[in-house]
């Protein structure tokens, strides 16, 4: 993402934090809006509604609480949500990529639903619901150049209203060490990761032990059976090998998924040196 500095204002229609919100940087033309299912109806009635955009369709698995995605571009937003509203389960909020100036045309659209889908699936933090991405749609030069600008707008927009779904899930902390690897070794565990501003991120390759120990508390080995039960690691050689990185709520929630029993993250990842987490983070921003 971009780093400069931004003014985003977020303009609640309804007067409600949790209803629908619009989204936009002061100096642009794009907006985002995001519409609660249960507020289609308001929706509808907005001049918004109408356009040509960008749709995301965000909820969660029945199965393993994995977040989701569907993405879609449509002529009439309002139009299309009505019938995802009768035909698609899943979904429990939607966010639209529109043009305050009414100014995106259906080619827009078209690409970047195709590049959008492929931002997310290279990010890897949302399992989307779409299916066959197909190729990618002939965008001549000038309006595909339009694309990506808008691409990166609507990036920094959903990010701030808590959709971060193009962001990389290892991108460092701003305030630690650039890239900066962190180790847990144990038995039958030997995983690498990152502090982030998110949260500790396990990367792809990581294994962990497989059994958990007879003293761990229920609630963590439900935990690990749904890192299972959604194919984030999967069983290789006695082992459990993370196929994708992962992101944790906290150092010692990883650390407990990869060890297999309780663990403090913040004395069990260490950096190359030998120096824990905690000495390498906590204790440097306490000095």
């Amino acid at each position: 993402m971009n780093q400069t500095p931004k003014t985003i204002q977020i303009f609640l229609p309804g007067g409600d934090p949790q209803g629908i919100r619009i989204a936009e940087i002061t100096t642009r033309i794009l907006q985002v809006i995001e519409v609660p299912r249960s507020l289609l109806s308001q929706f509808s009635q907005m001049p918004e509604s109408n356009q040509v955009g960008v749709y995301f369709l965000f909820g969660e698995s029945d199965e393993n609480d994995e977040p989701q995605v569907y993405i879609g571009q449509t002529g009439d937003l309002g139009s299309r949500l009505a019938t995802h509203n009768k035909k698609k389960d899943f979904w429990e909020r939607a966010l639209v990529i529109i043009s305050q100036t009414n100014s995106l045309t259906q080619t827009h659209a078209l690409f970047l639903e195709w590049y959008c889908l492929q931002a997310c699936r290279k990010a890897a933090r949302y399992a989307d619901e779409n299916g066959n991405s197909g190729s990618q749609p002939h965008t001549p030069p000038p309006l595909k150049a339009d694309c990506l600008e808008i691409f990166d707008t609507a990036k920094t927009l959903m990010a701030t209203l808590g959709y971060p779904i193009f962001e990389s899930l290892s991108k460092p902390d701003t305030n630690s060490e650039e890239n900066q690897i962190f180790m847990c070794k144990g038995s039958e565990a030997d995983a690498r990761g990152l502090y982030t501003s998110e949260g500790f991120v396990v990367l792809k390759g990581s294994s962990g032990r497989t059994d958990a120990v007879s003293s761990m508390a229920p609630r963590w080995i439900n935990f690990r059976e749904k890192l299972i039960s959604s194919d984030v690691v999967k069983e290789t050689d006695g082992r459990l090998v993370f196929q994708r990185d992962h992101l944790f709520s906290s150092p010692s929630a990883a650390a407990t998924a990869v060890m297999a029993r309780q663990a403090n993250g913040w004395i069990e990842w260490v950096d190359e040196s030998g120096k824990t987490l905690d000495e390498v983070v906590r204790q440097q921003d306490e000095a």
